[in-house]
């Protein structure tokens, strides 16, 4: 970023992230968090302020623009206090720590994160967005407690800090009441759970009832791997008036594909416009297990709707994909995607009536001042059929509205790209991309999916011996930061689904390197599971991220890697582990699924029957290929030209020189066959 023309530059200057750089200009002498910065401040005696959010964060822009970008309490920043900008996004570890430690404050907490600290890390007061005179007085007012009070901050600091470093297993009561999973309890303890997490639900508009509605993709897999197995057709009826509901809101970008983060009323109806690639990654999956489960034709037509917005706006030259686009286009929130109705009739012309009672635009606009949000409430079909319209018809108008719209749209001003790489979330797209690929078939979504593997292998995996190791992030060609326990759960996880596309065993080499590293590094024997963090990491506390929420959490993801990977690799080991981290965390998770689903989808995992599939002979990929749309949570699938180390693919070999097909349940198997017909019907047998 160029220097030229600004009146202020700071040490943010030299950073890749977005967020930080566009504080670099700020009046504030702005610091990244770093052992420069830490030791600056033990060294001058002056009390840290952590300043955390994100580039596509409202709030933070908000708070910058009247109190960071003012001299006055620009000038009252750098003089009082060692001031440090943290992009959440690429240190989770430290937004981690400081939001916990505001939250034990009691207060709510949120982004932009403030946090005062003492010299030495520790936390002593906290918030999140100050308009500017309420800033400058709290500022004020911490400069005067740290002079003439700081016995009683440093005992405050104190006593965060020793809360911040107990366990959360100890804290939650993980370690002390393990329990032994038992195949007799499961089926009254999954409905237990499932009726628990019903009860939140939005029975009329989908979703989880309240407001803002938030995705939680987890959440929805729970619930559609629940009725796989249970047939419940009440979890069916919630998961797809949720997964329609969405599609139809105005969350879900009805011209260009892909969802955005968060919606702020009850009804999907108007999103937070900000595009994560979070969790676009994990909405491919989900509506592709979905789609594969229903075969309803809108679920597909969001994955591929998803697919081309992530082509289109979120890859790099290179391979990777982008971060995030933001909310706010020329200064106001949306306006890159809300219609005016005067705009919206000319583009179409004499289409515009019906397109526009198809998508709820009116002329006075149906959101703020005159815009409109498109968005709807039926299919084309049931609009087709309603208006009394041929749906051949109807579905050619729609398409075409939606082009010329889509490309009047691209004329403006977009919203601001987020272009750092982050590996975690990279992990989540590719995993969605190998989901979408194993149930449409689609050559152009293999290939995107491999050209991000390889992306992951060559710019952000450095290999040592026979473990690998990540980075976190990549820009402008190169890769920095060391990875977090989240990047290698995704990663590892989606690593594993291109095997099951490819049949490529590299990337099951690959998943064994990363897992190796992990258990070296980030696994804690005495507890059982996970730190976050690296243990050369320099932070007051190294956490264990227990909980899912918008994102899985990265133990629980860790969990079902080692259980699935312990299926097809002889590691009895990986087994264990993942056996004695879900056993642990059984009675918590009687407490509140929705917060722990991705943990109760792997308790389902490790209770129900494995199917196993494996393919053995010279035609290994194309049959493998032609398998891989049956539809089975607990399925995996395994080849080979001849012999393997896989475990899965011992004993096993191609009969009569014809490519064979095994089916097995729980380790017992059908008779070998030789056609795609005859495997489908084993299945279904077993099914």
């Amino acid at each position: 970023m160029s220097t030229a023309n600004h009146k202020y530059t700071n040490q943010l200057i030299h950073e890749k992230s977005l967020y930080l750089l566009q504080h670099a200009h700020n009046p504030v002498a702005w610091h990244s968090w770093n052992d420069e910065t830490l030791k600056k401040a033990v060294v001058e005696d002056k009390p840290i302020l952590v300043s955390i959010g994100y580039s596509s964060c409202h709030w933070c822009h908000v708070m910058e623009k009247e109190s960071f970008e003012n001299e006055e309490i620009g000038k009252y920043m750098s003089e009082h206090f060692v001031c440090i900008k943290v992009d959440r996004e690429e240190r989770p570890d430290v937004d981690q720590i400081y939001m916990e430690a505001v939250q034990s404050m009691g207060i709510q907490g949120g982004w932009p994160l403030n946090v005062f600290l003492l010299p030495d890390q520790k936390p002593f007061y906290g918030g999140t967005y100050y308009p500017a005179a309420q800033w400058k007085k709290l500022l004020e007012n911490v400069k005067t407690a740290f002079e003439q009070q700081r016995d009683k901050l440093e005992e405050s600091a104190d006593q965060f800090a020793r809360y911040l470093s107990h366990s959360e297993l100890q804290r939650y009561g993980i370690i002390e009441d393990e329990q032994q999973m038992a195949k007799q309890e499961f089926q009254e303890k999954i409905a237990d759970l499932y009726q628990t997490f019903s009860e939140k639900i939005d029975k009329k508009l989908g979703g989880m009832n309240r407001a803002p509605k938030f995705p939680m993709p987890s959440n929805w897999l729970f619930l559609l791997h629940y009725h796989y197995y249970t047939q419940n057709q009440e979890a069916l009826q919630q998961l797809e008036l949720t997964l329609d509901q969405m599609a139809y809101g105005g969350i879900y970008d009805q011209l260009g594909g892909g969802f955005a983060r968060y919606s702020v009323d009850e009804r999907w109806f108007a999103p937070h416009f900000e595009k994560m690639l979070y969790d676009n990654g994990q909405l491919l999956s989900l509506y592709a297990e979905a789609y594969a489960h229903t075969r309803k034709s809108l679920y597909k037509t969001v994955i591929e709707q998803t697919i081309d917005f992530i082509k289109r706006e979120m890859c790099s030259e290179e391979g990777g994909f982008y971060s995030a686009l933001d909310a706010d286009s020329e200064g106001e929130e949306g306006k890159y995607y809300i219609w005016e109705y005067d705009e919206f009739s000319k583009v179409l012309g004499n289409a515009a009536q019906l397109v526009g009672d198809y998508y709820h635009v009116e002329q006075e606009g149906n959101w703020e001042k005159t815009y409109n949000i498109l968005y709807r409430n039926q299919s084309e079909e049931a609009f087709a059929e309603a208006h009394e319209l041929n749906p051949t018809d109807f579905k050619e108008l729609l398409e075409d509205s939606r082009q010329k719209l889509l490309n009047s749209r691209k004329e403006r001003i977009r919203p601001g790209l987020d272009d750092k790489i982050l590996t975690s979330w990279n992990g989540l797209m590719l995993k969605g991309l190998a989901d979408a690929y194993t149930y449409l078939q689609e050559t152009h979504i293999l290939e995107l999916a491999l050209r991000n593997a390889h992306f992951i292998t060559d710019k952000l995996m450095r290999r040592q011996g026979d473990k690998a190791r990540l980075y976190r992030s990549y820009k402008e060609g190169k890769a920095y930061l060391d990875a977090y326990l989240d990047d290698y759960a995704f990663v590892i996880d989606a690593f594993t689904s291109i095997y099951q596309i490819t049949l490529d065993e590299q990337w099951i080499h690959h998943s064994e390197q990363l897992l190796a590293y992990c258990i070296e590094n980030f696994y804690d024997q005495d507890e059982g599971f996970f730190h976050y963090t690296h243990e050369e990491a320099n932070l007051i506390a190294r956490k264990k991220e227990i909980f899912d929420n918008v994102i899985p959490a990265s133990n629980s993801a860790m969990a079902r890697n080692l259980y699935r990977l312990s299926r097809l690799l002889d590691h009895s080991d990986y087994l264990e582990i993942s056996e004695r981290m879900m056993s642990r965390m059984l009675k918590l998770l009687d407490t509140d699924p929705a917060y722990l689903s991705n943990w109760a989808i792997l308790y389902m995992e490790m209770m129900q029957p494995e199917v196993d599939i494996v393919v053995m002979g010279d035609e290994y990929k194309t049959v493998g290929k032609k398998l891989l749309p049956y539809y089975s949570p607990n399925r995996l699938i395994a080849g080979a030209k001849k012999e393997s180390k896989f475990m899965l693919l011992q004993g096993r070999k191609a009969i009569d020189n014809q490519t064979t097909i095994y089916i097995c349940r729980d380790k017992a198997c059908k008779m070998p066959v030789h056609t795609v017909e005859a495997a489908l019907d084993q299945l279904k047998e077993i099914s």
